[in-house]
């Protein structure tokens, strides 16, 4: 009698997981569907003139300022090719307020060429992003070689001797080189199915419980 107890607290607790667990993904997936349309709505929006306005995720921008060169951070990433290169983050000064600019990718031959650095600093046209933690998993930042995995505040700061906005600008100009990073609402959202996995999983074993114990009882 008491295995029979034992055994019965043990695939509630199983139960009572999968339940929490697939609860959980309808927390993210209801919380993914707003992001989504936040993200759509700000995109059809039309540009907003940076000065003087309340910062936000995807906001469409257009501004001017003064890039600085000289701290420009190269970025290790992929292209939509899956070819990797970098990114070009450059300082961007607007209204005595500091900006990172991802200016889009190169390929790494052209990293320090002069020929990526042909923007119109009166006529900027970005999207906002702020900035998200980076994942511990990736390498340190060579800040000697110019060479970053990950935009650390305060490697920037040794590197830049700078404080930034926690919000990037991700230039949307029409530029081949750098070749602007998209941003889009297209952003994985699998939480619907996970939800169903967990409890799918949560039924099974609950039927399989019932069968057992309507067989042994």
């Amino acid at each position: 009698m008491k295995h029979k107890f034992l055994f019965t607290v043990f695939v509630s607790f199983f139960i009572i997981i999968l339940l929490s667990l697939g609860t959980w993904q309808l927390v993210r997936l209801n919380w993914k569907i707003k992001l989504i349309n936040q993200i759509e709505s700000s995109l059809k929006n039309e540009p907003i003139n940076l000065s003087n306005i309340p910062l936000k995720n995807y906001l469409k921008v257009k501004t001017k300022g003064s890039i600085n060169y000289e701290y420009q951070i190269y970025l290790y990433n992929l292209n939509e090719k899956g070819e990797p290169g970098f990114e070009v983050v450059s300082p961007l000064t607007i209204d005595d307020k500091n900006y990172l600019l991802n200016r889009g990718w190169i390929p790494f031959d052209k990293k320090n060429n002069k020929i990526i650095n042909k923007v119109n600093e009166n006529n900027i046209f970005g999207i906002l992003k702020k900035q998200t933690k980076a994942n511990i998993f990736k390498p340190k930042n060579d800040i000697s070689g110019n060479y970053w995995f990950t935009l650390n505040r305060d490697d920037i700061f040794k590197f830049t001797g700078q404080k930034f906005s926690p919000y990037i600008i991700y230039l949307s100009n029409k530029n081949e080189l750098p070749k602007p990073k998209m941003i889009t609402s297209d952003i994985s959202n699998n939480h619907k199915k996970y939800a169903i996995t967990w409890f799918s999983l949560a039924i099974s074993i609950l039927l399989i419980y019932l069968y057992f114990r309507k067989k042994n009882y």
